[in-house]
């Protein structure tokens, strides 16, 4: 994510005091970030993911204490909100609606990527999003996700390796 972090500070303590253009602004920059994280998760179920993160996030930023920490609480929020939304919805996986999810590069290849991820647990998917496409580490998606390190490694293992078994058809 790249935004001036000291516009996003003056934001974030703008909305913390109730102003409601910077709360609006706010919400501009935090929904693309948001959904990207919730897509892949959540699947068909994603918009509803980031919209509960969303009202988590204004609930709550008034006990942000840290301005620059945004992105990484943001994260938590919004990672928990699609993971609990796609277990809760235990409805088998649909085929994403791709011209909503925001992705870069071949579109065929997004095809088969969000394909293949469909096919994966909520929780698979959530360590794969993590590790392979926010590039997080494995400790500090093992506190997001509030497992152990090595809960983690066997998922990410389990989670490539049935990513590879099914690429490979």
């Amino acid at each position: 994510m790249t935004a001036d972090p000291e516009h996003v500070a003056a934001l974030v303590r703008g909305a913390q005091r109730g102003d409601s253009m910077a709360m609006q602004e706010l919400l501009d920059l935090l929904a693309p970030y948001v959904g990207r994280l919730c897509g892949p998760i959540a699947l068909q179920d994603g918009p509803d993911a980031a919209q509960e993160t969303l009202i988590a996030v204004f609930r709550g930023i008034s006990r942000l204490r840290e301005p620059a920490a945004l992105f990484g609480w943001v994260r938590a929020i919004a990672i928990r909100e699609a993971v609990r939304t796609a277990r809760r919805s235990g409805a088998p996986a649909e085929p994403l609606d791709l011209d909503a999810v925001p992705h870069t590069g071949d579109p065929q290849m997004a095809a088969d990527v969000s394909d293949l991820l469909d096919r994966l647990s909520p929780e698979h998917r959530a360590v794969l999003v993590l590790r392979d496409v926010e590039g997080l580490d494995e400790r500090t998606v093992s506190e997001l996700l509030q497992i152990s390190t090595g809960t983690v490694k066997s998922r990410l293992h389990r989670a490539r390796k049935s990513f590879r078994k099914a690429w490979q058809g």
